[in-house]
């Protein structure tokens, strides 16, 4: 049996670096306590853990104060947190077509049971939004903009800083979504004017499940998502007002979290500019080959265009599902198939309902994979486009 190759990782990258799971290991056996909840050598020992992450991601995204930084389960609790912690009665949004259901589905909940309004941007074919659109969208009552950095369908590279320039102007908070983008594309949330920045730590900061993050401008102050013990101001009936305890109640995955820093780290080492470029180039190595596909059609940036490291497909008279499948039991390739909990995207690109294949390259992919799966995919479909 060949060696699995593994092109999904705009889910999860894997595997990880080896530090990661060193780092894990050592706080397990070395600092297995709670953070914040004593005195003693190991729960100092977990504390000293949380706080050298977040140093590190506040680096990584050129966060004045780290203390600005939440650690969360992962991007979908983060969005929660901003959305549902600015967002009241009445509020109007404005978001995108290429939004994650981590975006929509609070806000839908939101519109149905607080009667805040959306207005979700129309993408064009390459996954770009008209910023004048954006502009005559706001309206006296508009508090939030929201956008994915980068779309989980399309690879799309959304120009936030643009936007974040027009959220500013319109006195709006500014959340970002940096699922497919921290890691892998340059954050600075100062002059991006990003209020509220919301990131995985499993994804291209190379950590593992059950990490992340959502940044929160020192000029906000969110309502907690969830309320509980935090280790201070334990005398008070309200959740603590002090950064970032106010976001953090329970106890913090900090075996987790030191495998985030890890792979932080490793990025840190590697250089962000670097992975990007290495990421776009194999997904142009996979475009140009895939075209050659009978029937097949190219989702997101047309080739040569910025883009992340997704390259995502629909072949004419074939089932996604099945696509996958076949690559994934004859060909032990991984991608992912379906509607990737963006069906705003799939609408856009009128492709709600075939659904479409999903490759997404990482940190250590090769030109010999991007070689591996076009030689599947001509196996397969090469000559007419059928099996």
């Amino acid at each position: 049996m060949k060696e699995l190759l593994y092109l999904d990782h705009a889910a999860t990258s894997w595997p990880k670096p080896p530090e990661v799971a060193e780092a894990m290991l050592k706080a397990l056996e070395q600092s297995g306590a709670n953070a914040g909840r004593g005195n003693h050598a190991l729960a100092m020992g977990a504390g000293r853990v949380l706080v050298r992450a977040r140093s590190a991601l506040a680096e990584m995204f050129a966060i004045t104060n780290a203390q600005d930084i939440a650690f969360t389960h992962n991007t979908t609790v983060a969005l929660n947190m901003a959305i549902k912690g600015t967002l009241t009665r009445g509020d109007h949004v404005i978001s995108t077509m290429t939004e994650h259901n981590s975006v929509r589905r609070p806000l839908e909940y939101l519109r149905r049971t607080m009667g805040i309004t959306v207005d979700y941007l129309q993408v064009n074919e390459e996954g770009q939004l008209e910023l004048q659109e954006v502009e005559q969208a706001f309206r006296p009552n508009t508090k939030m903009v929201i956008c994915s950095h980068s779309s989980n369908l399309l690879g799309s590279i959304l120009p936030v800083g643009d936007i974040g320039d027009l959220a500013k102007s319109h006195g709006a908070v500014f959340l970002v979504d940096a699922a497919q983008s921290a890691g892998s594309l340059h954050i600075d949330v100062g002059s991006m004017n990003i209020d509220l920045l919301a990131f995985p730590g499993h994804k291209g900061l190379l950590g593992p499940q059950g990490t992340g993050g959502l940044y929160i401008s020192p000029r906000l102050d969110l309502e907690p998502l969830i309320h509980g013990g935090t280790g201070s101001q334990s005398e008070n009936n309200e959740q603590p007002s002090v950064r970032p305890d106010r976001y953090e109640a329970g106890t913090q995955n900090a075996v987790g979290i030191a495998g985030l820093l890890a792979g932080v780290q490793k990025v840190k080492s590697i250089g962000v500019d670097l992975i990007h470029e290495r990421e776009w180039e194999l997904t142009q190595v996979l475009m140009e080959g895939l075209i050659h596909i009978p029937g097949i059609r190219l989702l997101g940036p047309v080739h040569g265009a910025s883009r992340t490291g997704i390259v995502s497909f629909v072949i004419e008279g074939q089932d996604s599902a099945t696509i996958a499948h076949h690559l994934d039991r004859e060909y032990q390739i991984a991608v992912r198939a379906g509607l990737h909990c963006t069906p705003l995207a799939h609408k856009a690109m009128n492709t709600l309902e075939s659904g479409a294949v999903r490759a997404s390259v990482g940190v250590d992919s090769t030109k010999l994979d991007v070689s591996r799966m076009l030689d599947a995919m001509g196996e397969l479909y090469g000559k007419t486009g059928t099996r």
